[in-house]
């Protein structure tokens, strides 16, 4: 990340440097805070910090370098390649610590600080049988991730933390008590004051693994997650001779140099005064530093890493900011616990009380751009001190100091903003490009645009929410435009209300509108082109370029008859079958040139697409109801099928979930989804709102004791409502938050018909439900749509570059070390993304 951040300054336009960046790993430069998206689903793509890649930039990766000949300056890589270079930078980072203890390396042990060892960690996570428990040692950041992405698997998780509290070294004892609770509210059991002795094999016992710890039982583990920490990478400075700091990492100055005119050191390899810094923050002050100095600024230094900062772990906040341990002599410290709302906020004050040197938050982080603002600054702190952390603390302040700290990554303060605001940055994605603000970990961007929105407002301009660059228009409003003026085609809508050719924001947006408008089939020329990756195949696009199939089983209700087919199916083509949460079965591991025939048996017996692939309406999740079940009072599996098949195919912002529960012991986890519905002794209740994922949220309860034609009208309102007003991959949950007026709003709209919309929006519900047709039944019919289901355009060939091996008698995608040549991602080829159209084959 430290390298991206200063390979972005050497590529500014005007800069003139000719940049090569050599990279140990197979992956560009990619959001490391984020790692735990990896064991979500997040492909090395999603967490790219540039995924336009380098223009501009010699980036050659998988090649490490192994030695530096500071004499001749040049560098020898792994590949035996020699590389001259006027100045070097090393970002090389750091390794996970492994503690010198028995067993602590082996199989089922896990470290936690790249995107293959977080590969591996899921794969490992997702092949444990249920019950089974993890154990992560360590609790500082990567160890929190760990254990929470775990935790969302399913795995329960056990944290092993040597320090008194969780975060020892961002936050005190008390903002670690009340983090601790948070932690263990969420499912994760911690261990503090617990010293790994060793990690033991135990064959034929509860778990696979045992854990043991000083003078405390020992913990079953099915998998064990080292994160206890990290060492810098600097094994090349040390063999080329460059001076090391006294507990490792290459010393440098305050210039950032590293012992050597030519050679610079930034990061987490970097060790500034004795210090090394584990946060990206100071890293990218570093990559500043070194990029001003190389323009020729020879006064621009490094000053150390005192910036806030700020985290989300497990969903919860924490930030410190200054003395957050009270290391000044003479300090006092104001701290305000608020059970009720799970939050601890303390103030460091100097001896005199008036000036504020620092604190903690844990629970509610928003105010830390305040209050660090207010750090050294004389007179700050009011005379009853506690008025800074009650909740009415911020009335006079009124808003920040300029000086105020708002992204903590790329050290850009308020005023930076305001000033970038002033210049003519009017949207976010200018402030990003002018300041870097939000650019990396993202945490600040909701900052970012308050204080766009505040800039604005006093200016007397409203914010832009434009879609894009090429629309001014937001994706309400363009719905508004393709529905009334009755626009059919997104050549027309740019040519007349837009300008450019559009990008990879507005075209898969327009497509989704155009779908849920017209219902036109999303493979028609020309908008089979505006389509996602997944989309353009009507499949979903697997890490290793394959595809995965899932048919439609409406409410889960599925005969012998077509399970057996489901069977034959995978057989055949030697799928990976899954039954998914949604009561479906997925096929994974299809190549492109197979989906059509597999697709054909499917369809023959009876299945139609499940949608997986799109952003519309999943699934309709059932229990048996009043069918089989003796606590049942209504018929949840009835009413789930003709609930699904009136809405399949239906397009929106983003994925749909339904579901019903036959009664109120709610088997089918109705108030986790988007549309909810509990049956009741005089009807339905209907819930709207809910979601899970990686910001989880209970349904709200909309209408209560309806019968079915009344909740079936309601549901229509809802979504088409929904369709028609959220913003662009926006989930119903956000959008209620975000409507003025809330849920009461939303009744009144949907319910009582404020706005007389109510017979428009059925009648558009009712114009999609009567054009259905299955996506890929259209497909088997029409031989253009047929050409594009072939790997590549110019030769009938199949992709002979897919590598699997066999597990509980399945197949999956190869990892690195099974490979021969060894390479990743179950590809011959290495290649992790995939691909989103058919390739050319050069044949020699």
């Amino acid at each position: 990340m430290v390298g991206h951040a200063l390979v972005e300054r050497l590529l500014a336009p005007g800069a003139g440097w000719e940049v090569t960046w050599l990279g140990e790993e197979p992956h560009a430069a990619y959001d490391r805070i984020h790692l735990g998206r990896v064991l979500d689903g997040a492909s090395p793509a999603e967490l790219a910090l540039a995924p336009g890649g380098y223009p501009g930039a010699v980036v050659r990766l998988a090649e490490a370098v192994v030695a530096i000949d500071r004499r001749a300056r040049a560098v020898t890589t792994a590949r035996g390649a020699t590389l001259s270079y006027d100045w070097l930078v090393l970002a090389t980072g750091s390794r996970a610590f492994v503690p010198p203890v028995p067993g602590a390396e082996g199989p089922g042990r896990f470290v936690y600080r790249t995107i293959e060892d977080a590969r591996a960690i899921d794969a490992a996570a997702r092949a444990l049988p249920p019950g089974a428990r993890a154990v992560v040692v360590g609790g500082g950041l990567l160890g929190l991730e760990a254990g929470g992405a775990l935790a969302a698997l399913g795995v329960g998780v056990d944290v092993v933390e040597l320090a008194p509290r969780l975060l020892p070294v961002q936050i005190d004892d008390g903002g670690g008590a009340v983090l601790r609770r948070m932690i263990e509210a969420r499912g994760l059991a911690v261990h503090t004051e617990a010293r790994l002795e060793a990690i033991d094999d135990t064959p034929g016992g509860a778990a696979p693994l045992a854990v043991r710890l000083a003078g405390r039982d020992a913990l079953p583990a099915s998998l064990v997650v080292i994160a206890a920490g990290i060492r810098p990478r600097d094994e090349l400075g040390r063999a080329c001779g460059l001076p090391l700091g006294a507990r490792g990492g290459i010393a440098i100055d305050d210039a950032c140099r590293a012992g050597d005119p030519a050679i610079f050191a930034i990061g987490e390899c970097a060790a500034w005064r004795d210090q090394v810094f584990g946060l990206v923050g100071p890293g990218n002050a570093m990559a500043q530093v070194v990029a001003a100095r190389l323009a020729g600024d020879l006064d621009a230094s490094f000053a150390g890493g005192d910036a806030p900062t700020r985290l989300k772990l497990v969903g919860v906040e924490v930030a410190s900011f200054g003395d957050a341990h009270e290391r000044t002599a003479g300090c006092a410290a104001v701290v305000v616990v608020d059970t009720e709302r799970a939050s601890y906020r303390k103030v460091v004050l100097d001896p005199s009380t008036r000036r504020v040197l620092g604190g903690v938050l844990v629970g509610d982080a928003s105010d830390l751009p305040r209050l660090a603002g207010l750090v050294g600054v004389d007179g700050a702190a009011p005379a009853h001190a506690v008025a800074l952390l009650a909740p009415e603390g911020a009335g006079p302040a009124g808003a920040p100091p300029r000086a105020a700290q708002v992204c903590t990554c790329n050290n850009v303060s308020r005023g930076a903003l305001c000033d970038a605001i002033a210049a003519g940055a009017c949207d976010v994605a200018a402030l990003k490009q002018g300041t870097r603000a939000g650019t990396s970990c993202g945490g600040c961007l909701p900052e970012v645009t308050e204080v766009l929105r505040a800039e604005l407002a006093a200016r007397g301009i409203a914010a832009s929410r434009a879609l894009c660059e090429h629309f001014a228009y937001t994706r309400q409003e363009l719905a508004h435009l393709i529905r009334v003026r009755r626009i059919r085609g997104f050549d027309a809508l740019i040519r007349d209300h837009g300008r450019g050719l559009g990008c990879e924001v507005c075209k898969p947006t327009v497509a989704s509108l155009l779908a849920s408008t017209w219902a036109d089939h999303v493979l028609d020329e020309p908008r089979v082109h505006l389509q996602d990756s997944n989309d353009r195949f009507l499949a979903n696009l697997q890490r290793d370029g394959s595809y995965s199939v899932v048919p439609r089983v409406p409410g889960g209700e599925i005969t012998p008859a077509q399970l057996i087919v489901i069977g034959q199916v995978a057989q055949r083509y030697d799928l990976y079958t899954k039954i998914t949460g949604g009561q479906r079965i997925d096929l994974f591991g299809a190549t492109v040139d197979q989906l059509p025939a597999i697709w054909a048996e499917l369809i023959a017996a009876g299945f139609e697409s499940g949608h997986a692939y799109g952003k519309a309406v999943r699934t309709v999740k059932t229990c048996v109801g009043s069918t089989w079940c003796r606590y049942g009072v209504q018929d949840s599996v009835g009413l789930g099928i003709r609930l699904e098949h009136r809405y399949k195919g239906l397009r929106a912002p983003h994925k749909l979930k339904l579901a019903v529960s036959g009664c109120t012991r709610e088997c089918a986890e109705a108030q986790s989804k988007d549309v909810g519905v509990i049956a009741t002794e005089r009807g339905y209740n209907l819930y709207v709102g809910g979601n899970g994922g990686a910001q989880p949220r209970h349904a709200d309860l909309f209408a209560t004791d309806l019968d079915e034609p009344t909740l079936v009208r309601l549901v229509d309102r809802f979504l088409m409502f929904y369709i028609r007003t959220a913003d662009r991959l926006q989930r119903t949950a956000r959008w209620i938050e975000q409507l003025d007026g809330g849920l009461a709003y939303l009744r009144a709209v949907v319910i009582d018909d404020s706005l007389g919309l109510g017979a428009e929006l059925e009648a558009e519900m009712g114009a999609l439900v009567g054009a259905y047709r299955c996506e890929w039944r259209a497909v088997l019919d029409d031989p253009v749509k047929l050409e594009r289901f072939r790997t590549y355009v110019n030769t009938e060939e199949k992709d002979d570059e897919l590598r699997y091996v066999r597990e509980r008698g399945q197949r999956r995608p190869a990892h690195a070390h099974e490979h021969p040549d060894g390479r990743a991602d179950g590809r011959a080829d290495g290649r992790a993304d995939g691909r989103a159209s058919p390739r050319l084959r050069v044949v020699d």
